[in-house]
């Protein structure tokens, strides 16, 4: 049973209980409420339930434990919360377990290294507690372990080394301490290590350098010291990797100081020596590894292309080499730009698997780039979200930075209001809002920091084959700390859509994303840029339409929209009315009196319904 972004809500009828012979059921991303009726133990044949991305809240997790088949378990993106039960490590057959972005509050259940089997655990952005346990190394077979952003304390486990199919581990805002286990760089299919944002100590282990796939690495707000590793993956990474720590030292290029005592001759032959010393006993131990590695990687590969549409495969990023990236995009020839900005230029790239993708590269010529780089991957890299700009991959060294993204064929949402040759109806229109207010929303309320995006625009929307509206650019974007509802900055974004505060004093909410959402709405429905000439200090684009509302409100709207035979003109002109008043909610000079995206979003929402009738 699919019915994936159905807009539907409401709770789960208890009916569902009678298809006793389901074996698929997924209905993520809507709107659905409550709990799981308790007549969905009945599904005792299920093998993939898929409800993430909705707003279940009193949901027991105790169901998961009755169905023996099940291989894939997707929860994440709700409200739910409570504590993951201890009978989960029965659930043998499970493959794929996401509970990412709840409230659960318990202790991590020692049960859950029972699940053998498990490719894929996403417990982050959670209130999880408690320790990793050594029988971590129980889950031989997984490739990704996301507990990122929970209260997680003691040490890392030396167990992990043993996990030799690991690709993803991702640790980053808990509470661990201790050392990092020499022992992970043993662990050699790593791509991604994420231990920031902890209490670590002592040093970083030079064993690291033997993971030749580690394209991530993260140990910054720790309380590190020593020299840190320069070899192997090491020479692709920057000082942003080890920022904030007690007193890290090694090459230039970190942007640390020198280790003291050593010069380089001395450092060279020490290296050296370690080198030698490790290189014969790591030699079979890692040739035996990598071959197993990839017996089991070849016949992965080979269950996963059977099963395709069954269950989803891990959310890893892969790797993109600047050479691909060259010849994907012809070498940026200019009949493949499809968009400049402040800090970079967007191209259409042709991978050599034949996927098309957008490839952002960032002109590091230009002041902030660098910084714009930096956060977009701060960002981009933590959120996940269906109406968020999806990241494949990125490419940095000294000289180029880029990232590949997800490409959009339907352009932006700029391009479609001011292109004689696109048209876009009102029921599109608010199709388009709403997405994007899933976005902010999301962004605001469903990370454990709140994202402020900073530049919300029509060209920074951007719409796939379906129009569904993906929010993008997240270059100057800030992240609010835990305490904080607000921040300064001195970067400024596009005049127009600035709120008072920001453009005035540089103080950055989540409000600000709120003004600006409010005058790109009043934006789409009259398809006037604020910006515009015919405003100035007198007439601004929000006063135009206050002034006109609401008994000249047709004299404001774009023309397109209404015509004067049209039957359903003036339920039209109301629905139009209601959502240039939400607009005119979003714009108040005072963050305080602003709607707040719950709001905004559920106005929408419930526009769209009022709209429905007079839309076809």
């Amino acid at each position: 049973m699919y019915a994936r972004n159905c807009n539907i809500w409401g709770s789960i009828p208890d009916e569902i209980g009678n298809l006793s012979s389901l074996i698929t059921l997924e209905l993520c991303c809507n709107q659905l409420s409550g709990m799981l009726p308790n007549t969905i133990k009945n599904l005792e044949k299920l093998q993939q339930i898929d409800l993430h991305d909705n707003k279940l809240s009193k949901t027991s997790l105790e169901y998961l434990c009755v169905w023996q088949n099940l291989g894939g378990l997707f929860l994440g993106e709700n409200q739910i919360s409570g504590s993951i039960p201890e009978c989960i490590g029965n659930v043998t057959s499970l493959r794929f377990l996401s509970l990412d972005s709840n409230k659960l509050n318990s202790s991590l259940p020692i049960t859950v290294w029972n699940l053998k089997d498990l490719l894929v655990l996403n417990l982050s952005r959670n209130y999880l507690s408690g320790t990793l346990s050594p029988e971590i190394r129980n889950l031989k077979t997984a490739i990704s372990i996301d507990l990122s952003i929970n209260e997680i304390s003691g040490g890392i486990p030396s167990s992990i080394g043993d996990m030799v199919n690991l690709q993803n581990l991702l640790l980053a805002y808990n509470r661990l301490e201790g050392s990092i286990p020499v022992s992970i760089g043993t662990t050699l299919s790593l791509e991604w290590l994420d231990l920031s944002h902890n209490h670590l100590t002592g040093t970083i282990p030079m064993s690291l350098e033997n993971l030749r796939y580690l394209v991530h690495f993260n140990v910054s707000c720790n309380n590190l010291k020593g020299e840190i590793p320069s070899k192997g993956p090491f020479t692709n990474f920057t000082g942003e990797s080890f920022i904030s720590n007690e007193a890290l030292c090694g090459a230039p290029r970190f942007h640390v100081p020198s280790c003291p005592g050593i010069s380089g001759g001395q450092l060279r032959a020490k290296k050296l020596r370690r080198t030698i010393s490790v290189a014969l006993g790591a030699f079979i131990s890692v040739a035996v590894a990598m071959f197993l590695g990839f017996i089991y990687f070849r016949r992965t590969k080979k269950e996963q292309v059977a099963s395709e549409g069954v269950l989803p495969s891990a959310a890893t990023q892969e790797r993109i080499s600047y050479y691909k990236l060259l010849q994907a995009t012809d070498g940026y020839d200019e009949s493949n730009l499809l968009g400049t900005g402040s800090f970079g230029s967007v191209y259409k790239g042709t991978l050599d698997d034949g996927r098309i993708v957008a490839v952002k590269v960032f002109k590091l010529q230009q002041e902030g780039a660098f910084n714009s780089f930096d956060a977009e991957c701060e960002v981009l890299r933590s959120l996940r979200h269906r109406n968020l700009t999806k990241v494949i991959s990125s490419c940095s060294n000294e000289d180029f930075k880029a990232l590949v993204l997800e490409f959009m064929p339907n352009g932006s949402l700029e391009k479609w209001l001011y292109s004689h040759n696109y048209f876009l109806e009102i029921k599109q229109r608010l199709d388009i809002l709403i997405d994007v207010a899933c976005a902010l929303q999301y962004l605001h309320y469903g990370f454990s920091t709140p994202v402020v995006h900073c530049d919300v625009k029509p060209s920074n929307v951007l719409l796939d084959q379906d129009m569904v509206a993906h929010v993008s650019d997240f270059g100057v974007a800030k992240l609010l700390g835990h305490e904080d509802s607000f921040t300064y900055t001195k970067t400024l974004a596009t005049l127009g859509y600035l709120a008072p505060e920001y453009g005035l004093e540089g103080q950055v909410s989540t409000r600000c994303d709120v003004y600006s959402f409010g005058i790109m709405i009043i934006e789409v429905f009259t398809r006037k840029n604020p910006s515009d000439e015919m405003f100035g200090e007198i007439l601004s684009l929000k006063s135009w339409v206050s002034d006109s509302t609401p008994d000249g409100l047709v004299h404001v709207v774009d023309v397109n929209l209404l015509r004067p035979n049209d039957e359903h003109l003036d339920e039209k002109l109301d629905c139009i009315s209601s959502i240039m008043k939400v607009a005119l909610n979003c714009t108040r000079e005072s963050p305080r009196e602003r709607s707040n995206m719950h709001d905004v979003l559920a106005d929408l929402k419930k526009i769209k319904l009022q709209l429905l009738p007079c839309s076809n």
